[in-house]
């Protein structure tokens, strides 16, 4: 009986990882062992940020909306809640967009919000 020939699925094997390893500095790039420890630790990384990717934006995009809205005399929060009432959906990236690149757009939300809005005991002193 034959004996099993696997050096090609072996060495193609190898050849995969280095290949993702391509760029990485020193040993992590050359040596086998080590640059499959490269690898699969830089695909755990990439795995983790996709999702913290997407956090990332969402705490970028509420910065950018509480500071135009404070602009426009509103805390985000409220700002938020009189949109909200007001019937408006548009999601926080819009709104980012909107306060960086048509601050006028921004404030017609801004004051749409407001009017939407219940006085508070702030707003009559």
């Amino acid at each position: 009986m034959a004996r099993a020939g696997r050096s090609h699925d072996s060495r193609q094997r190898r050849k995969k990882v280095l290949k993702a390893a391509k760029g990485y500095f020193g040993g992590r790039r050359k040596l086998y062992t080590v640059a499959k420890h490269a690898v699969d630790k830089g695909l755990q990384y990439a795995y983790r940020d996709r999702r913290n990717k997407k956090r990332e934006f969402r705490r970028l995009w509420i910065v950018r909306i509480n500071a135009a809205a404070r602009l426009n005399g509103l805390s985000y929060s409220r700002l938020i809640n009189g949109l909200k009432v007001a019937g408006v959906e548009l999601d926080r990236s819009v709104l980012a967009e909107l306060a960086v690149n048509e601050p006028a757009a921004f404030a017609d939300l801004a004051n749409l919000a407001k009017e939407h809005l219940a006085p508070t005991t702030a707003d009559a002193a």
